[in-house]
């Protein structure tokens, strides 16, 4: 009787389970289209959607709780590469017991095999995994080895097919070199120093969920630097923070530290570049813009921090405070950037738009992939766009263009305004017209930048909060508030 209970019970629990409601997937008729139970919680780090992953990918786990080949007592994922070099490989090692370079060598930290004898090198991919396309795979590939080759004498060019000195694969398990993978999390690449019987071979775990700059599986292009490190001689080193650490631990983008530099350059030699003067755009001097009493020309959210830029300058706040050495140069971050910008925005992809005047660019990451084009190929009407908004949640995320007390709204999916005619500001309740600027923070508030105030938008009741407007200079930087008086 009891067991007859219990199943009546499941049975009442499965039938009382909510059906599902897709009331939330049409498009709705208002703009701009509120944002119903918006997840208000802060993340670590801008989510960058560059791999185009579906939501259940997306909520897979990170790696399992432990590698399944015993390849490592730890549970935090690896490079399947031994950690240390023998005594008779170790050119480390070798050195430290030859006096004339005993005293040059104390202290060192990084481990080296023997180099190539040459400084230029081909490569091929020959797959990619199942995540990213090949070209995006490319794309990384070129920037992981460009990671070494900006601190040493090495040129790498990609060829299509024949003998190269480095080939790059992603393989399941057993794969024909003795060294099987394990499947999802534990041993993630492995690539093989020079000298040895398979030089230049580099593999990456297909299995892996490989990601790039969003801290949500693995990060191909840090992995990539890392074992691109071995192929040129470097063993993993015990220094924190280092490229050639054999344990994985997200961090975008990578960037070498003085002990990686120092291994590179053992090998390779010094990479000095010649300095040149700064390029400028206009005759005039350029006065450096004073963030506490001045407006801004455009506001972005990039990679998760925030960048205002004003007549050729940029300053870069993180997790609410100014980085040192800001306010810059924006040509620094974006060489050609057009000086003094209408609007800015980082897409769903992790590209960066800049608009001035008729024409718009496109940046990834540092790097110009298009531009100057006009923004009528985007099927906009007007030019010198005051601001861009790019807001929404998931795959419901919109680009909001605005110019004096009209906008319109762009689809990024199919690359063209949804209507050619404008809408009014009226439809942005409590936000004034011929705003300077826009920006969607963490927690999916859209923030109007005008003169030096700005206003912040509730995204579920779409209506400009109570308390607005604020001054900018205040809250971003942190203004005396006497400024304002």
């Amino acid at each position: 009787m009891t067991t007859l209970l219990l199943l009546l019970s499941c049975a009442l629990c499965v039938l009382s389970l909510p059906l599902g409601d897709d009331r939330n997937n049409r498009d709705s008729a208002a703009w701009p289209e509120k944002i119903h139970h918006y997840a208000l919680k802060k993340s670590g780090r801008h989510a960058q959607n560059t791999l185009k992953e579906d939501f259940e990918l997306r909520r897979r786990p990170h790696y399992p709780t432990a590698p399944k080949n015993g390849a490592e007592v730890s549970n935090r994922p690896r490079c399947g590469v031994p950690d240390f070099p023998s005594k008779q490989n170790s050119v480390y090692n070798s050195l430290q017991r030859r006096g004339p370079y005993r005293r040059l060598q104390r202290g060192k930290r990084y481990v080296t095999t023997k180099g190539w004898n040459k400084k230029n090198f081909t490569y091929k991919i020959l797959t990619g995994p199942p995540q990213m396309d090949l070209q995006k795979v490319k794309e990384v590939i070129r920037d992981a080895l460009h990671v070494w080759s900006r601190v040493t004498h090495l040129t790498f060019t990609e060829v299509s097919g024949g003998k190269t000195d480095i080939t790059i694969d992603f393989v399941r398990y057993e794969h024909g070199d003795k060294m099987p993978f394990d499947g999802l999390g534990g041993v993630l690449a492995h690539a093989f120093f020079p000298g040895t019987y398979r030089q230049g071979d580099v593999h990456f775990d297909y299995d892996e969920y490989w990601t790039l700059g969003n801290g949500m599986g693995t990060d191909l292009l840090q992995v990539a630097v890392h074992e691109f490190g071995h192929t040129l001689g470097l063993q993993h080193s015990r220094t924190s923070g280092s490229v050639m650490s054999p344990y994985y631990s997200f961090s975008y983008p990578p960037r070498l530290n003085k002990d990686d530099e120092k291994g590179i350059q053992f090998l390779y030699g010094i990479k000095i570049i010649p300095q040149r003067a700064p390029e400028l755009e206009t005759n005039d001097i350029m006065l450096v813009p004073n963030a506490c009493d001045t407006d801004f020309d455009a506001v972005s959210t990039i990679r998760g921090e925030l960048f205002f830029f004003k007549s050729g300058y940029v300053w870069r706040i993180r997790d609410g405070r100014l980085q040192d050495g800001y306010p810059a140069l924006a040509s620094r971050h974006w060489h050609g950037i057009p000086y003094n910008i209408d609007a800015a925005y980082e897409d769903t992809s992790g590209n960066i738009w800049f608009f001035k005047g008729q024409n718009y660019w496109v940046y990834d990451a540092e790097k110009k992939i298009s531009g100057p084009d006009s923004v009528q190929t985007l099927g906009l009407p007007v030019i010198d766009i005051q601001a861009a908004l790019m807001w929404g949640k998931d795959k419901a995320k919109r680009v909001y263009f605005f110019k004096g007390e009209n906008y319109w709204r762009f689809n990024p999916l199919e690359n063209w305004v949804d209507m050619s005619y404008a809408r009014t500001m009226v439809d942005w309740s409590g936000i004034p017209n011929d705003i300077d600027a826009a920006f969607q923070d963490h927690y999916g508030f859209a923030h109007f930048l005008k003169g030096k105030k700005y206003w912040k938008f509730d995204p579920v009741r779409v209506i400009a909060l109570e308390g607005y407007p604020r001054y900018i200079g205040m809250d971003f930087f942190n203004c005396p508030a006497y400024n304002y008086q």
